[in-house]
């Protein structure tokens, strides 16, 4: 009897119970889905565009005149609609772009190149399109780059090391049916990224930089050009300064000078020591006296000023010539106080606490790829408020995302980037109050920042002073146990990628897959027997790159900046490999003057390099001539979305295989949560029934 005088009761609070637990699974889906495993979800694209055993096909269908069109305006960076051709299926109605930052200027620059990066977005004229569940694809034109795989490798130890960053294939590009190059195709990190990574989270997603050069679509703010001093200079074009003459000798850039990478304690956080040259970016500031600007001062006369005069010469722009010492180009040498040049102010892109007031990170929220607002801006600044305090590591940055992270950009030395003067080429993701950083932009690694070529330098690089453009990683260096596992995750790329045999095999499969499609390609900055030369010097780069930071991580090589300054004794020599012919940035588009094909070039071969010098271990695989492989797939398949989830775990994929079997499914586990829900409802319901029935029987 009591037990039917409560059993309404008992069946309210079940009831009551269920549907709270069902309002739970959706308000904190994410955090339930990595509770029950992982949060990645399984895309079809994954397999379709980015397995690397072969080469995607490309070809971009659009009336000849907006091609030409769009080319001839590359730095408005606006969208024309074209069809797509991607291994055989067609997706009609897509928008493409040119795309980039300072490849994009120097592209457009230079008379004699249109080979611009491209950004194809599926879903901009349809809502919803996708190419197999991506809505937007990169497609690098390896800028500077003579290895042609600087970036491929890069983001091939991003897998191996299972870290979130954009998958990566060759792409053989051609338009309206002629073959016009071979492109690095690279997963946007974008919707389809954060899906496949995160699933249901409703992360915020910002690509800040405070370095914009080129149009300003790929920096959600537009910002053209960086800050000069508080001087208005969105509307120039250098055009119109032929025949101007930079200043020089007296009033020129100050010689010698450190190496433009900012010295550190010999602790793991960087102490702010410079390697840049004491006083002002220029003696005696701009010509005309009291750091004023007169442009009838400046060499030539009569306040011309000639392209052609700049710094790499042949009217050509060499960072690497500027101010910062060994070829690495530092801002803040320019002229403008404090021995800078442009007064810039980082916004808050150099992820350096500041202050609690969100408009002082401006250049962070007007990178925002995602709808964010105030709330979230707040959250962001108390992340990197804590972060930078060493307070509650784990709940304001996602550790071990980012100390593989930052394993990956210190073997590769990317100073185009926070490890130099430069505050851009990454993503920031925030999920509940939680940082993330994500990779981008690796063509300029391994030295292609470094005008003056010291690849000893390069190759030597100090592990344990690796940013010198922020102190977001001052923490983590600082922390003995997170230093333990950056260590680890280095070592882990030293013993099994680069000597376990992985990047052996990497190196040979992309030769093999490309060496066919470089030698004809017929926008390429560089001849094909460059192309060869630099990529046997990678391979021997890479190779010493990781002799280097295992005698660091043993402790025979010293691991700081200041170490490596006080005693460079057992520093590894790699004086013999010219690093400029790998490929260098200068706003030329990476052209050598002189060549007699008509091809683009960058810097000439070595004399008598011979990169199988040294240990065997330093020959690339398959010497000069790897077999050649197909160049392009033929199997087809249909246009379609997201392939059905698997519920396997995601953060814990094959670093072997990413994004493969090892990934999980957010909807399958949100699946789960709201079975249970419903299961207990119906039990409820089944109850009341039989209770009725039983009662009515009475």
């Amino acid at each position: 009897m009591v037990a039917n005088r409560h059993i309404t009761r008992i069946v309210a609070v079940l009831m009551a119970i269920a549907v709270v637990l069902c309002l739970l699974a959706v308000g904190f889906s994410g955090r339930l889905a990595e509770a029950l495993g992982g949060t990645g979800v399984n895309m079809e694209y994954e397999s379709r565009l980015f397995d690397t055993d072969e080469p995607i096909t490309v070809d971009i269908q659009m009336e000849q005149s907006a091609w030409d069109e769009m080319l001839a305006n590359a730095m408005s960076e606006e969208y024309y609609v074209c069809d797509v051709v991607i291994n055989g299926q067609r997706i009609n109605n897509v928008a493409v772009r040119p795309k980039g930052n300072t490849s994009l200027s120097a592209i457009a620059m230079d008379p004699d190149s249109d080979r611009y990066s491209l950004k194809l977005e599926f879903d901009h004229y349809v809502e919803g399109q996708t190419c197999w569940g991506l809505d937007k694809l990169i497609l690098n034109n390896n800028y500077a780059d003579a290895t042609n795989m600087k970036e491929a490798v890069v983001y091939d130890m991003y897998q191996y090391l299972g870290a979130d960053a954009s998958l990566y294939n060759y792409a053989k590009v051609s338009v309206n049916g002629e073959y016009w190059g071979v492109y690095l195709a690279l997963e946007a990190v974008e919707e389809s990224f954060m899906l496949r990574n995160f699933g249901t989270q409703d992360g915020e997603l910002y690509k800040p930089d405070n370095m914009e050069m080129g149009g300003g679509k790929d920096s959600p703010s537009g910002a053209p050009v960086p800050n000069m001093g508080g001087m208005d200079i969105s509307g120039l074009d250098i055009s119109d300064f032929a025949g101007m003459t930079p200043p020089s000798g007296g009033n020129g850039f100050p010689s010698g000078g450190g190496s433009g990478k900012e010295g550190s304690s010999d602790g793991g956080a960087q102490s702010g020591e410079s390697g840049r040259p004491s006083g002002n970016g220029f003696s005696g500031g701009f010509p005309g006296g009291q750091g004023s600007f007169d442009p009838g001062s400046m060499p030539g006369g009569q306040g011309s000023f000639d392209p052609g005069n700049m710094p790499g010469g042949q009217g050509s722009f060499d960072p690497g010539q500027m101010p910062g010492g060994q070829g690495s180009f530092d801002p803040g040498n320019m002229p403008g106080g404090q021995g800078g040049g442009f007064s810039r102010s980082s916004g808050g892109a150099d992820l350096n606490y500041s202050d609690d007031d969100p408009d002082s990170y401006a250049s962070i929220w007007e990178g925002s790829v995602t709808k964010t607002g105030n709330a979230d801006h707040k959250r962001v600044v108390t992340a990197l408020k804590n972060i930078s305090q060493g307070t509650e590591l784990e709940t304001y940055l996602d550790v071990d995302n980012v100390l593989k992270y930052m394993a990956v950009h210190t073997f590769a030395v990317n100073m185009d980037s926070l490890s130099g003067s430069m505050a851009h080429n990454y993503y920031l993701y925030e999920y509940d109050g939680q940082l993330n950083l994500f990779p981008w932009d690796y063509n300029l690694s391994f030295g292609g920042m470094s005008a003056g070529g010291d690849a000893t330098a390069m190759v030597n690089d100090a592990i344990d002073t690796p940013f010198s453009g922020t102190k977001f990683f001052d923490a983590l260096l600082a922390d003995e146990e997170y230093l333990a596992r950056y260590h680890a995750y280095l070592q882990q790329l030293v013993d099994e990628y680069v000597n376990g045999g992985r990047f052996d095999e990497t190196y040979q499969r992309i030769r093999s897959q490309i060496d066919a499609l470089v030698e004809t390609d017929p926008t390429a900055f560089y001849s094909y027997e460059e192309y060869q030369n630099a990529a046997e010097i990678l391979y021997e780069t890479v190779k010493l790159r990781a002799q280097s930071i295992d005698g660091q991580l043993a402790g025979t090589i010293p691991a700081t900046d200041a170490g490596q300054r006080q005693d460079a004794s057992a520093l590894i020599d790699a004086s013999h490999i010219d690093v400029k012919a790998m490929g260098q940035f200068d706003m030329g588009g990476g052209r050598q003057e002189g060549r007699s094909d008509g091809k683009a070039g960058g810097a000439q071969p070595p004399e008598g390099f011979d990169p199988g010098q040294g240990s065997g271990s330093m020959t690339p695989p398959g010497g000069e001539n790897p077999s050649q492989g197909a160049d392009s797939p033929s199997d087809a398949g249909k246009n379609g979305a997201a392939a059905a989830p698997s519920g396997k775990s995601g953060r814990s994929r094959p670093s072997s295989m990413p994004g493969g079997a090892g990934q999980s499914s957010a909807t399958g586990k949100n699946l789960a949560v709201f079975g249970v829900c419903l299961a207990v409802m119906a039990a409820a319901l089944l109850i009341v029934s039989v209770f009725k029935r039983r009662k009515h029987r009475r």
